[in-house]
């Protein structure tokens, strides 16, 4: 918006200066050549006055005042008697016949000649009058007076450019200062932008300095500021009821299950032991599947919360993770490894993140792959990102899949145990941290979690 304000400054400015300016260029170059008309032609009267007497008698002209005015303004004078022939010519010999001459016939018939004309010897054009040399109502001869015009046309080429140059300098300070105003008067509306991009990014926060400008602008930031605080008391209230619920469950279901393993050890003084043992050995199993289920909602309510980040070394917490799920690989009958290389790879993050994200990415891969496959923990870096990835060979997803796997409880299949919030936390967790999750193919079959994370070493 600031520039097309500035535009608008610049295209009103730049009419005007037209409007100005190009009347008064035309008045200066007519007025100009107006005035040199007025000044040859009273030149010319006063040389064919000089000659006026010995026209008439037919005696020989002195060239001497037609040489003084051409070296004094640098204009050819022809002088020539009723016939048309020429008696005094400052730039050729005479006498030479002129009578053919359109300007010099219109004069010997009694009448003013002027005009211009373009010189091909010369180049340029010449401006020319010719005067009738008559007295009693006679006409003896006539003058004529050509004039470069070089000179008159250089000061009308110089106030155009000044002109120009005014022009450049006004629309410069225009720009200036139309700049000046335009980020004046657009800085509440980026103010607010930002305050937009900001709620959108999930920080509903207020702050304590409102918004300038004008009244709507003012009204608009107070309307978003109650709604952004509104909807932050919401999600707080969901987050923690979230929270407070899955805090308050885990505690019924351990009591439950500890009751159901009790229960479980005294059924060998049962009549029906096999029976009610698979029976509870299924509600010991649902139990099992609840916890899980309440843990993992636990975790995505406190990714939802924008915990504050730390920095942490995330090859040590990979090489700590692998070790521990080196034993339950191997129970899977599947290979287990991990990254090579010592060198600490600083990234940010939510304390305890990388942990879960990896607990939750290993727990999926181990289900899906075959025995006698590898999952792979991989870790690549670049100067800002560190990747880690989690790679399988089990069945992988389909590209519709892939884009509804970090959708919460969207399970790829109902038959395999799980509560269809492993990846959600996954990506829950990344965005928290300030980085991203993707899915893709592995090579030969499977599928590959990425995480990036942004790197401080």
């Amino acid at each position: 918006m600031t520039k097309r304000l500035l535009l608008s400054y610049l295209t009103i400015t730049l009419i005007v200066l037209l409007v100005l300016e190009i009347p008064l260029g035309a008045f200066y170059a007519q007025r100009e050549r107006e005035r040199l008309a007025a000044n040859v032609e009273h030149d010319v009267s006063v040389i064919a006055t000089l000659y006026e007497d010995d026209l008439e008698a037919a005696r020989p002209l002195d060239p001497a005042a037609a040489e003084t005015y051409e070296r004094r303004t640098g204009a050819r004078v022809v002088v020539v008697d009723g016939d048309g022939i020429s008696r005094v010519d400052t730039d050729a010999a005479v006498p030479r016949d002129f009578s053919t001459r359109p300007e010099i016939a219109v004069a010997l018939t009694g009448d003013r000649a002027s005009g211009t004309r373009s010189s091909d010897t010369l180049g340029t054009d010449l401006f020319y009058v010719a005067l009738p040399v008559a007295s009693g109502g006679t006409v003896h001869g006539a003058v004529r007076v050509t004039l470069d015009t070089s000179e008159v046309n250089a000061r009308i080429r110089s106030f155009w450019l000044a002109l120009a140059g005014v022009g450049a300098v006004v629309l410069l300070v225009v720009a200036l200062i139309g700049w000046v105003i335009a980020r004046s008067v657009t800085r509440p509306l980026r103010e607010l932008t930002d305050t937009a991009g900001r709620f959108a990014s999930g920080d509903l926060s207020v702050g304590p300095d409102a918004i300038g400008g004008p009244a709507e602008i003012r009204a608009l930031d107070d309307t978003m500021a109650t709604m952004a605080v509104q909807l932050d008391g919401l999600l707080r209230s969901h987050r923690a009821f979230v929270a407070d619920a899955s805090h308050q469950l885990r505690t019924p279901l351990t009591a439950l299950r500890l009751r159901l393993e009790n229960l479980q050890s005294r059924l060998d003084d049962t009549e029906h032991p096999a029976e009610l043992d698979d029976e509870v050995e299924r509600a010991i199993d649902e139990t099992g599947r609840l916890t899980e289920l309440v843990t993992n909602l636990l975790q995505l309510a406190r990714a939802s919360d924008h915990p504050a980040t730390a920095t942490e070394d995330v090859r040590v917490l990979i090489r700590d993770r692998v070790d521990t799920w080196t034993a339950a690989a191997e129970e899977f009958g599947v290979g287990l490894v991990g990254p090579v290389g010592d060198d600490a790879v600083v990234v940010r993050t939510v304390p305890g993140a990388i942990e879960q994200i990896l607990d939750n990415l290993l727990d999926n891969a181990l289900l899906v792959s075959p025995a006698g496959t590898t999952v792979t923990v991989a870790l690549t870096t670049s100067p800002s990102f560190a990747i880690l990835s989690v790679v399988d060979h089990g069945p992988g997803l389909s590209d519709d899949d892939k884009r509804e796997a970090t959708q919460r409880f969207w399970r790829g299949d109902d038959t395999r145990p799980g509560t269809g919030l492993g990846l959600a936390i996954v990506d829950a967790l990344a965005t928290a941290s300030g980085g991203s999750s993707r899915l893709t193919d592995t090579d030969g079959g499977g599928l590959t979690v990425s995480v990036s994370l942004a790197r401080i070493v």
